[in-house]
């Protein structure tokens, strides 16, 4: 399918770059965002938010018009919610954003239609979007109902990138392709390769939610680690920065530096709740793991 209209749920860190993305290579893409302030800066070629490389491919796309914002959602042949997921009380975590996206764009669906979620979420919140979406959706059939036959193709496709590079790696990072059916994982991946010069590595949806909290909760492992081992080094009297440079020698330490805080994008907490529908179906008594999940930018 010719993806003629692409529409980005969500202009925060993740979806602008996004939608920038995509307008850069000659596709019309429409941003969706309540906050006013950012369609209406975004309209006048400007940005919001801080990342390197973003405002030249932003005004570029908007003075060509392929680029354009909006506080309500267009039909479109394909769409990406990037909103975001903090924790609410007790380190739940808040889908509220994301549930609100499924319903609103689910009036618009059509036979065809591409949806993808890429923000951080537990295990089974595709399922559950799709539930949503179709819940709302006029005459479509989801895979959740028919698998391979659905109108509606939908995935999860978590994004890789480190602020500060977030232009760079968009496009050159490989990317996780998790389709609620194979067909869902074709569409969704010939949706990235319009920009995406990284190998679109395919699997189910919800293997493809744990690899994302799998990649946070490891990166979270290792600060939490660098920065132990400099309060240790701190207590002994020991140059912490000489010890990781000696300890890195070994062909198979790679020991991070310490004092990066752990409030980066996606990195907000090691509560565990990306466990809790494992552990319930499992059985088991507690997490193994306390694992990072939430995104707090989209």
């Amino acid at each position: 399918m010719n993806f003629s209209t692409i529409s980005v749920i969500g202009l925060g860190y993740i979806g602008l770059p996004t939608a920038a993305a995509f307008a850069s290579r000659q596709k019309r893409v429409v941003g969706v965002d309540i906050n006013q302030h950012a369609v209406e800066t975004i309209n006048r070629g400007e940005i919001h938010i801080v990342e390197p490389d973003l405002a030249s491919v932003v005004k570029t796309a908007v003075e060509q018009g392929y680029l354009s914002a909006t506080t309500a959602p267009v039909e479109a042949d394909a769409y990406l919610i990037a909103v975001p997921t903090p924790f609410k009380d007790l380190h739940e975590p808040d889908m509220v954003f994301v549930e609100s996206a499924a319903k609103s764009i689910a009036p618009t669906l059509k036979k065809g239609s591409l949806v993808i979620l890429e923000s951080t979420s537990p295990v089974g919140s595709t399922e559950q979007m799709a539930g949503l979406a179709g819940g709302n959706a006029p005459r479509s059939e989801l895979p959740q109902q028919v698998g391979e036959a659905a109108d509606v193709n939908i995935a999860y496709c978590p994004e890789r990138v480190l602020p500060g590079q977030v232009m760079v790696e968009l496009i050159k990072n490989d990317r996780v392709i998790g389709g609620m059916s194979p067909v869902c994982s074709a569409r969704a991946s010939e949706l990235y390769k319009i920009f995406l010069e990284g190998e679109c590595v395919v699997t189910n949806s919800r293997t493809a939610e744990m690899c994302k909290l799998t990649e946070n909760s490891f990166r979270d492992v290792n600060i939490a680690f660098a920065n132990e081992l400099s309060l240790i080094c701190a207590d002994q009297g020991i140059n912490v920065w000489e010890l990781i440079r000696l300890a890195n020698r070994h062909p198979r330490v790679n020991i991070l530096q310490p004092g990066r805080a752990l409030a980066a994008t996606a990195l907000r907490s090691t509560r565990g709740l990306s466990w809790r529908k494992t552990r319930s179906r499992r059985g088991l008594s507690g997490p193994r793991v306390k694992s990072t999940t939430t995104n707090q930018n989209g």
